[in-house]
């Protein structure tokens, strides 16, 4: 790493991943200047670790907890913002490295914000490659920045690639735990309530993606999100299942050798690799023991099963709007599954639902983008208040 201090940002600083970042630079302060900590809606916790960081600014997503966190960061030279503008404001400042980790389709214009720097971006949200592939990767070429890919299974591909011309590689393998239901029937899943869905096996995440592992939609965004990064076709990247969680992805060379980036399960690996880009840094993440682990189990997914990862393939083929059709369609449904408005599998038949009645419109700017994300919301939510109408009467009669 520079000798001088890198300045920072951090969007979603109050997430799961926006705490794990947190953690890595409290651990080696000296070496970073922090910019802006942008936060959704934990309002104390964005203080705290604004005030911790000595940040110039902390910015709360919720306008309306402003004042409360003015009052918090009184006396600290912290400023405070609120609102959506304030959020975009926040993400547009020079940085040498910025964490996107607003997650949904909240998180685009932040990103956007922030790319137009044209420094490093540690991508975090998924939705920014996958609702909007094609504006990103404009924005990312037109201001010469440098994408730096978080997920465990990019950043995987991103180490075992070990600046290797994409033209040298077959195939890429990205992995899945499995989430809680690798073993489960459909009828265990049928039955599945939002408690059972959040008990991942491996990995502590927010609630958002931990659904989306149990459901695999999560490994769905991924290949969609990998086709981007790396410039690859639907053919070209795997997916298996492999419950251990210690080979987080692989790179298959067309010489035959297949280069593989194990860690433990733990998020502020990937992070720090992104963080100390070029370079490495220390973390205090658990060291993986292979001896203690004993063996390395590996099979193909189901996607009978698990059908998100098969529409998110289809998705990646039909392209166009599709992925942004999916992606919101898919959030459309995992919150109607934690609010019990419908069944674990309705997330499957949800997103089904939205991109049967949309298609794959063209699509090529972020207004467009944001059109897509909207309508597919709508045609979701459609779905969503019919199919719990339609469960309400079914049980009216079952107990008349």
């Amino acid at each position: 790493m520079t000798a001088s201090p890198r300045s920072i940002t951090v969007l979603g600083s109050t997430g799961s991943i926006g705490c794990s970042t947190i953690d890595l630079l409290l651990a080696e302060p000296a070496r970073f200047q922090i910019r802006a900590l942008v936060g959704g809606r934990n309002v104390a916790l964005l203080a705290e670790q604004a005030i911790a960081l000595r940040a110039e600014i902390a910015v709360i997503n919720d306008e309306a907890l402003l004042d409360e966190l003015r009052d918090r960061l009184k006396g600290s030279g912290v400023r405070a913002a609120g609102g959506r503008q304030a959020v975009i404001e926040a993400a547009a400042m020079e940085a040498d490295w910025t964490m996107a980790a607003i997650t949904g389709a909240a998180g685009l214009e932040p990103t956007l914000a922030a790319t137009r720097n044209g420094r490093a971006i540690a991508l975090a949200n998924k939705e920014a490659l996958v609702s909007a592939g094609d504006v990103m990767l404009r924005e990312v070429a037109a201001a010469g920045a440098t994408l730096l890919p978080v997920d465990s299974e990019h950043n995987a591909i991103f180490q075992s690639l070990t600046g290797s011309p994409i033209e040298s590689v077959e195939k890429i393998v990205l992995t899945a735990s499995g989430g809680p239901f690798r073993c489960a029937s459909i009828e265990t899943m049928r039955a599945a309530t939002p408690e059972h869905a959040l008990k991942h096996p491996t990995w502590s995440m927010g609630a958002k993606i931990t659904i989306d592992s149990a459901s695999m939609a999560n490994k769905g965004l991924e290949v969609i999100e990998a086709a981007r990064i790396f410039g690859l076709s639907n053919e070209q990247i795997d997916v298996l299942v492999h419950p251990q969680s210690a080979v987080h992805g692989m790179v298959q060379f067309r010489d035959g050798s297949l280069i593989a980036q194990l860690g433990a399960p733990d998020m502020r690996v990937p992070i720090a690799n992104t963080l100390a880009w070029p370079d490495r840094m220390h973390t205090n993440a658990p060291r993986l023991d292979l001896a203690a682990l004993a063996r390395l189990d590996f099979e193909a997914p189901d996607e009978v099963r698990f059908p998100a990862l098969r529409l998110a393939r289809e998705a990646l083929c039909a392209g166009a709007a599709s992925p942004t059709i999916f992606s919101a369609a898919n959030e459309i449904a995992v919150e109607a599954f934690l609010g019990r408005r419908i069944g674990f599998l309705g997330i499957g038949d949800t997103i089904a639902y939205a991109m049967d009645k949309l298609g794959a419109p063209t699509l090529d700017t972020l207004d467009e983008v944001l059109h897509w994300d909207a309508e597919a919301r709508r045609v979701a939510e459609v779905f969503v208040s019919r199919e719990r109408s339609n469960s309400l009467n079914g049980a009216e009669t079952l107990h008349a």
